[in-house]
């Protein structure tokens, strides 16, 4: 039998054609904090329903806040002076933007592949994003940001994508040279690390997320987290309009707010759940190091490239991506994957919306205003212009992108098949 032989009898074999699927059963739902969700959870909330102290500065009787308690459990895990515990990932975004001082006629620098809350938070606090190319490591490309640098721009918001930390050594150069400061988007990325240090803590000021999604979660909630005192006092005031009242801060320095406090119920579960963490990401650490190893050597044969970590050490594993050689064929590589019980997804297809590539931020893209009378664009002092196509390196990247997400619930036998289900894709399609 021919090679051409073997390739067509291969192809007939994929699930897609009607062949057996490579795994037996699908793979487990990718929420590694959300699957574990257990009687601890169940505990935590029923007891403080029972205390009947939902809201984090009082209720009927005395008692700990949750809120509090979960501030104090981040800055000790994560070894920073000040921890604040808001509402959501895009509220601790604004509320770290204001901590920061940024506001109107300001620019930040933000990537081309982040969810379009870190676009959007730029813009709730009156300033302006300008969006910057990925590199192969699909986070910001260190080489893409000095261009976009100008006279305006305050601010850099590296995003470790899919727990992808960024090149933070890099960044952090160029911040200082231009003396930017650095907000750490840690949404995707809770408890993931470069060189040793947890990533949201090498910046002045980062963020995480507790959506359902991440790491870990209590449906929704965020974090903020700072050694600077000012950025925290700074964000304090804003997530509680009398936080300057309840700090005792001096009255010529208290600004006013909103409120973006976190709820003791989400505090609750988030308290049970960070003890969770470094199991969590250990499983998908372990399982990511599997699927790495016995596929990356194979799949480098065929010409497919797997994603730069900057730190193998300090990524949060949630997923595992490769480049195929172009679009077509990855979205022909996915279809067949899905069609094999195992859940892959392409990254970007100009089709297909998804707020994660800033192609698809046709709000932004257009900037659109909330009110007749002005936006952060018209209060720039320059006009900035974006285009679909104005960031192509991060286009082409996301378009050949194979994305599979590493669930710390897969057993040996989900991994055997998953890496045979690949191998069978690929030397049908490729």
């Amino acid at each position: 039998m021919n090679s051409s032989d073997s390739k067509k009898m291969s192809y007939s074999s994929l699930a897609i054609n009607g062949g057996s699927p490579a795994k037996q059963f699908p793979c487990p739902p990718m929420y590694p904090g959300g699957m574990m969700i257990d009687r601890e959870e169940e505990q935590a909330v029923l007891e403080t329903l029972q205390s009947k102290r939902l809201f984090r500065y009082y209720g009927p009787y005395p008692g700990p806040s949750k809120a509090e308690q979960l501030e104090a459990e981040f800055s000790k895990l994560f070894n920073s002076r000040h921890a604040l515990a808001v509402t959501s990932g895009t509220a601790a975004l604004v509320c770290a933007l204001h901590g920061l001082g940024i506001g109107p006629g300001d620019e930040v620098i933000i990537p081309g592949y982040t969810w379009i809350a870190t676009a959007s938070a730029v813009l709730a606090v009156g300033a302006v994003p300008i969006i910057a190319e990925v590199d192969d490591s699909l986070t910001l490309d260190p080489s893409d940001i000095e261009k976009n640098i100008t006279r305006h721009t305050k601010a850099i918001i590296p995003v470790h994508m899919r727990g992808v930390p960024c090149q933070m050594d890099q960044l952090i150069e160029i911040a200082s040279r231009y003396n930017l400061k650095i907000l750490e988007d840690s949404a995707q990325a809770v408890g993931a690390s470069y060189h040793q240090k947890r990533l949201g803590t090498i910046g002045d000021v980062g963020i995480y997320s507790l959506q359902f999604n991440k790491v870990i979660t209590a449906g929704e909630g965020g974090m903020v987290l700072t050694d600077d005192p000012i950025i925290w006092q700074r964000a304090v005031m804003f997530h509680d309009p009398i936080a300057g009242l309840r700090n005792r801060f001096p009255a010529e320095e208290v600004i006013w707010g909103i409120n973006f406090r976190m709820p003791e119920l989400l505090a609750a579960v988030s308290l049970v759940q960070i003890r969770r963490l470094d199991d969590l990401l250990f499983k998908m650490r372990e399982r990511k190091q599997f699927l790495t190893s016995a596929l990356e050597p194979e799949l480098s044969t065929y010409g497919i490239e797997f994603q730069k970590i900057p730190d193998v050490n300090g990524d949060a594993s949630v997923a595992l991506i490769f480049f195929l050689p172009d679009a077509t064929k990855t979205r022909q590589f996915c279809d067949a994957l899905v069609k094999e019980n195992i859940p892959a997804s392409f990254l970007y297809d100009p089709q297909v919306v998804d707020y994660h590539v800033y192609a698809h931020w046709r709000p932004i893209m257009d900037q659109r205003e909330w009110s007749p009378q002005g936006s952060p664009w018209q209060l720039a002092d320059r006009k900035i212009q974006y285009q679909p196509d104005m960031c192509p390196k991060t286009l082409n990247l996301l378009s050949r992108a194979v994305h599979l997400d590493v669930s710390p619930l897969l057993t040996n036998q989900d991994l055997e098949e998953i890496i045979d289900g690949v191998m069978k894709v690929t030397n049908a399609i490729l």
